[in-house]
C-alpha cells in the first residue's frame, strides 16, 4: 500500500494544480491516483446547467460495515492570482519558505482538503477501514457560481443511495491561531432589487413627468436605516446593505421612467426569504405618496436560508478533538459568509472547521507548515474519537 503523504506534502502537491474555478487541472486527478490504492471508491461526476461551465467533481468513500457516515467536504478550485508580478512566491509553486506554505489556496482551501485527506488515510493505514463510512465530497465550483458543484453531488450521492450521518466541511474558519473557532452554522443570503416607475420627460419641464429617483433615494435612505433584529443566542443581528443604484440614462436631459437599487441582507433565523421581501416592501412602502410612482420589489432566486447545526454529538465530539490537540476550547460561531455547507445541511449535520483564514484571496496566500499539520491531527482525532477507537 502506498504510504499517506503528510498534510503539507499533499498541501504543495494540490497548490501546483491550477485549478483556477472551474479548471480540473489535475488536482482531481492527483487525488484520484492517491486515494485509489488505499482502498477507495472513487467517482468523478461532471455536472451541467445551461449558461454555467461543467464542473468536474470528485465522491470517493471506504466503507468497513455498518456504522456511521463521516463526510468530508470541501472544494478544490480557486480565486484567479491577480497580477502574478505582484507575488513574492509564484502562485502555484506550492513551495515550502520560513516555516509557510505559499500559493494559491493554500488557505482557502488546498490545505483544509490536504489535512483531511491525509488525515483519513493516515487512519485507513493504521487501522483499517472505519466501522462505517468515510468520504470526501469534493467540488470545483465553489468559488464560481456554485450551480454545478457541491448542490448537485449532495444530490447525485443521495440517488446513489448514500446516507450521510455528519459531515465536516474543512473551510478556514479559525480567525487568528488554530483552535479558535468552530462554524455550527451560517446566516442566510438573500438578494433583491427596489424599483420604481414613474414618468419619463424633459428635464427643464419636471411638472410633466415624475421623476423616480430622489423617491427611490428616500427609499434607500429610509430601509437603510431600520434595524431588522438585534440578533439571537447563536446568531449576529441580520443586516441590510444596498449595493448599486442604477437609472441606465445616457442622457443629461431626460427625466428616466425607472430607477432600482440592488440589495443584500445577511439574515439569522428569525428571518426567511417571504418576510424580508415583506420588510423591503412595507419600509418602501412607506416613502409612497399617492399613486404617482409604481413600487416593485424582487428577491433573487438562488438566496440561503440561515441554519443551526442542532448534533449536540457531533459538536461535542468535534470540540473535545480541537482541545485535546490545540489545548483550546472553540468558541461555537455562525458568522462570516456563506459556504457550501448551505447545501450540505440539507442531508445532514454539518459543521465547518479548518485552518487560519487571515490570507486567503490574497497576494502571497500561506499558511503555516505547524498549522496544517495540527489540523490533520485534529481531523485525526475526531476520527477516532466519531469511530470510537
Amino acid at each position: 500500500m502506498t504510504k499517506a503523504p503528510t498534510a503539507t506534502d499533499l498541501a504543495s502537491a494540490l497548490i501546483q494544480c491550477p485549478s483556477v474555478t472551474p479548471a480540473e487541472a489535475g488536482v482531481l486527478t492527483l487525488l484520484d491516483d492517491l486515494l485509489s490504492p488505499f482502498g477507495f471508491e472513487v467517482h468523478r461526476p461532471t455536472f451541467s446547467q445551461d449558461g454555467y461551465p461543467d464542473v468536474e467533481n470528485m465522491f470517493a468513500k471506504i466503507s468497513g460495515g455498518e456504522g456511521p457516515h463521516l463526510a468530508f467536504a470541501g472544494h478544490v478550485d480557486v480565486v484567479p492570482v491577480g497580477e502574478e508580478s505582484m507575488w513574492q512566491q509564484p502562485p502555484f509553486c506550492g513551495a515550502v519558505k520560513d516555516g509557510k506554505l505559499y500559493g494559491r489556496g493554500a488557505a482557502d482551501m488546498k490545505g483544509g482538503v490536504a489535512a483531511f485527506v491525509a488525515a483519513a488515510l493516515r487512519y485507513v493505514e493504521t487501522h483499517g477501514a472505519p466501522k462505517g463510512t468515510v468520504s470526501f465530497v469534493l467540488t470545483g465550483d465553489e468559488e464560481g457560481p456554485a450551480v454545478n458543484g457541491t448542490v448537485k453531488l449532495m444530490q447525485w450521492a443521495a440517488e446513489r443511495g448514500e446516507k450521510f450521518t455528519d459531515s465536516v466541511l474543512g473551510e478556514p474558519t479559525n480567525p487568528n491561531s488554530m483552535g479558535d473557532m468552530i462554524k455550527v452554522g451560517r446566516r442566510g443570503s438573500q438578494s433583491g432589487t427596489v424599483t420604481i416607475s414613474g414618468k419619463q420627460g424633459h428635464v427643464a419641464y419636471p411638472h410633466l413627468a415624475n421623476n423616480p429617483v430622489p423617491v427611490l433615494a428616500k427609499i434607500v435612505e429610509h430601509v437603510s436605516a431600520q434595524t431588522l433584529d438585534e440578533g439571537t443566542d447563536f446568531f449576529q443581528p441580520s443586516n441590510l446593505e444596498f449595493i448599486s443604484f442604477d437609472v441606465g440614462n445616457p442622457a443629461w436631459n431626460v427625466i428616466p421612467d425607472q430607477a432600482s437599487a440592488r440589495f443584500n441582507v445577511r439574515f439569522n433565523d428569525l428571518w426567511t426569504a417571504e418576510t424580508l421581501g415583506q420588510f423591503v416592501t412595507k419600509h418602501a412602502t412607506d416613502c409612497l405618496s399617492g399613486d404617482s410612482f409604481k413600487l416593485s420589489v424582487s428577491l433573487e432566486a438562488d438566496g440561503s436560508e440561515a441554519f443551526l447545526t442542532r448534533s449536540d454529538s457531533l459538536i461535542d465530539r468535534f470540540s473535545k478533538a480541537v482541545e485535546t490537540v490545540t489545548g483550546k476550547v472553540p468558541e461555537l460561531s455562525t458568522g462570516g459568509g456563506t459556504s457550501d455547507a448551505r447545501f450540505i445541511k440539507n442531508y445532514c449535520s454539518v459543521i465547518e472547521f479548518g485552518l487560519v483564514g487571515q490570507t486567503m484571496h490574497m497576494v502571497d496566500e500561506h499558511v503555516a507548515v505547524a498549522d496544517i499539520e495540527q489540523l490533520a491531527e485534529v481531523y485525526y482525532e475526531f476520527m477516532m474519537q466519531y469511530f470510537e477507537r
